[in-house]
């Protein structure tokens, strides 16, 4: 075989070896960690915007379960086609109640107010509940709540559809940054 066919067919070996590497660092990550989200809308409106490009944890949620406040994404219960973003609000168990643009959780017998800064104070919450949390499944809530598709309007989000957690808003890169948990105080 000459040298200058020998020679295209090993970096084309090359080239192939290094694209399978990369697919099987790559498909991992992308399938079973992290996965990329596109924002499409308000609802999360003024946390999160239209087109903001967020990293998903997936790998969380296989250790842990989702704590108040996370913002999520996962599979809407009414089309498990569709993927949506909210902040989960009320865990398993708990009653949920919103009432004069305020929240309130009630745990063995005790009801708090939840204390969100995250949302502006003149935030309109649509009055609801009483509802109680059934187990394996969380309450969810957009933060601009007069204008989001969420719990209060088609009910409770079973655990099996979260996909995972938000990390990080990687676009615009003016906002880039490592999604927090908000403290509520005082906690439930």
């Amino acid at each position: 075989m000459s040298s200058p066919i020998r020679e295209t067919l090993i970096f084309i070996w090359e080239v192939v070896k290094i694209v399978i590497l990369a697919l099987i660092i790559v498909i991992p990550i992308r399938y079973f960690l992290f996965q990329p989200f596109v924002i499409q809308g308000s609802s999360m409106e003024p946390n999160f915007h239209d087109g903001d490009y967020l990293i998903v944890n997936e790998l969380t949620y296989r250790f842990n379960q989702p704590e108040r406040g996370q913002v999520i994404v996962f599979r809407y219960p009414l089309d498990p086609t569709k993927r949506f973003i909210k902040r989960v609000i009320g865990l398993p168990g708990e009653t949920v109640q919103s009432k004069n643009n305020r929240v309130y959780i009630t745990k063995d017998g005790k009801t708090t107010e939840l204390d969100e800064k995250y949302i502006p104070a003149s935030t309109r919450t649509p009055d609801y509940g009483p509802v109680t949390v059934p187990a394996g499944e969380y309450y969810v809530l957009g933060d601009n709540r007069e204008f989001s598709s969420d719990s209060h309007e088609w009910g409770f989000l079973p655990r099996a559809n979260i996909i995972g957690s938000v990390l990080f808003r990687l676009w615009p890169l003016n906002q880039l940054a490592k999604i927090e948990k908000p403290q509520y105080l005082p906690a439930p």
